[in-house]
């Protein structure tokens, strides 16, 4: 059986028998997989303020779940690459560094070992040690511009970053970068809106924060046509969302032929979120989840890295993310 046709089983077991089942521990199979695992105790030092929804209460909850699917023993773990300022340059100004240090250095410290885990995942995956990697990084980064401060609880860029870092360390000329997050990623769309070696694809609620994300702006100059903007009201569940990848992620990234894939796994998208109104269910990220693998399995040998961005339920956002690595895992 297919991994799609396998996870079609199984999130149509979960409803037609009626209880509630773990689809986790219903499909991860025995023993370590070629999955890595950024999963690291300095992320829960970045702290903003009491009662922030971007709290470190994300990284713990999410590694309780972990430990509690028996997904922490299964998988790889990647430690984060140390001293990144070099590789920030990649997409951010000196003087958005510089005012970020400025503004609170222990914030730069914590928020630099974030893009430190993504990029460690990058070296993973690009040299074959492992066929793909999730990040659970915190804070995430996907609104980070070059404002000289931050912007939707993001700093520095992650995945942006991750994305210039691939093709300049690995020569990995063409990445595809697909965003589900709830809002859209307005810094990475800045950062490669001219670009044609980099295919963005974002769902989101266009009319959500940041305001950005508008259907009609697909790119300029070289750019143009590797920008895909898809809004989803708000009350879109697995059927949209799967429709938008179906109908427009898919032949576009077929026709691009990506050397790696990124993906913003944004779970703020998931139903009952704080922060966002779709309704995305673990089934269905578990779905998206095998239809960007089955991507990279025709186009670059499985090479696939996910990236978390938002996600603001903490249970949720924790169970959300345990569905993503146990499809990954297979």
């Amino acid at each position: 059986m297919k991994r799609r046709e396998f996870l079609d089983y199984s999130a149509k077991s979960v409803l037609v028998i009626g209880v509630i089942l773990n689809p986790v521990k219903n499909i991860v199979m025995a023993g370590v997989t070629q999955t890595g695992l950024v999963l690291d105790d300095s992320f829960k030092y970045h702290h903003i303020s009491p009662d922030h929804p971007e709290s470190p209460d994300r990284y713990y909850t999410i590694k309780q779940q972990f430990a509690e699917q028996e997904l922490l023993s299964k998988m790889v773990k990647i430690k984060p690459l140390l001293n990144v300022d070099t590789w920030l340059k990649l997409v951010h100004t000196d003087d958005h560094i510089n005012s970020i240090k400025q503004a609170n250095t222990e914030t730069h410290k914590n928020v630099s070992l974030a893009t430190g885990g993504v990029l460690a995942a990058v070296d993973q995956v690009c040299t074959g040690k492992l066929k793909n990697a999730f990040c659970a990084t915190r804070p995430p980064g996907h609104h980070a511009r070059n404002t000289g401060k931050e912007e939707g609880f993001c700093y520095y860029n992650h995945i942006a970053i991750a994305a210039r870092y691939a093709q300049q360390k690995y020569h990995l000329k063409k990445i595809l970068i697909v965003d589900w997050d709830y809002h859209h990623g307005n810094g990475t769309e800045e950062t490669f809106y001219s670009d044609p070696d980099v295919l963005f694809f974002s769902t989101h609620d266009y009319y959500a924060y940041p305001g950005t994300g508008d259907p009609s702006k697909n790119g300029k100059d070289a750019g143009a046509g590797f920008n895909i903007n898809v809004h989803l009201d708000c009350g879109a569940g697995d059927t949209e969302i799967i429709q938008a990848f179906e109908t427009q992620l898919l032949p576009a990234a077929d026709k691009f032929k990506p050397d790696l894939i990124l993906v913003s796994c944004g779970f703020d998208s998931r139903v009952d979120d704080l922060l966002g109104c779709h309704k995305v269910t673990d089934e269905g990220f578990m779905q998206l989840t095998s239809m960007v693998m089955d991507l990279a399995d025709r186009h670059c040998q499985g090479r696939l890295i996910s990236v978390m961005e938002g996600g603001y339920n903490i249970n949720g956002n924790a169970k959300a993310a345990a569905a993503h690595v146990a499809a990954l895992m297979q």
